[in-house]
């Protein structure tokens, strides 16, 4: 697991009003949880495949988690750790954003990586 870097899927447009504002405070999900779901590399795929199946306008966010005061790794309920943020994402924290293509069988082609 890399400690280094984490990803957040959200939408376009989630995350054209989080670069206006300066700071992203979650997707619907995320405020009902009351923090922010992040994946590392290694989850992306489940990610997408269990919450964004047949959904467009996708992006994917890289965060250097190092620079996040409130994150901690929680155990879900398959057993794998999570990364969740228990404060705003500041924009200046994202490394890099990446489109996520829908294919048409409603699954997604996840981008390289940089």
């Amino acid at each position: 697991m890399d400690f280094k870097y984490i990803y957040k899927i959200c939408t376009k447009l989630e995350w054209e009003e989080a670069k206006l504002k300066g700071k992203f405070n979650g997707s619907k999900k995320d405020l009902e949880d009351g923090y922010i779901h992040f994946s590392d590399k290694e989850q992306i795929e489940g990610t997408l495949k269990k919450f964004f199946k047949n959904q467009k306008n996708l992006i994917l966010l890289k965060i250097n988690a190092l620079e996040l005061d409130h994150l901690i790794y929680e155990q879900s309920s398959e057993g794998n750790m999570f990364p969740h943020l228990y404060s705003s994402l500041k924009v200046s924290s994202i490394c890099n954003e990446y489109n996520i293509t829908l294919k048409k069988d409603g699954s997604h082609l996840i981008p390289t990586l940089i």
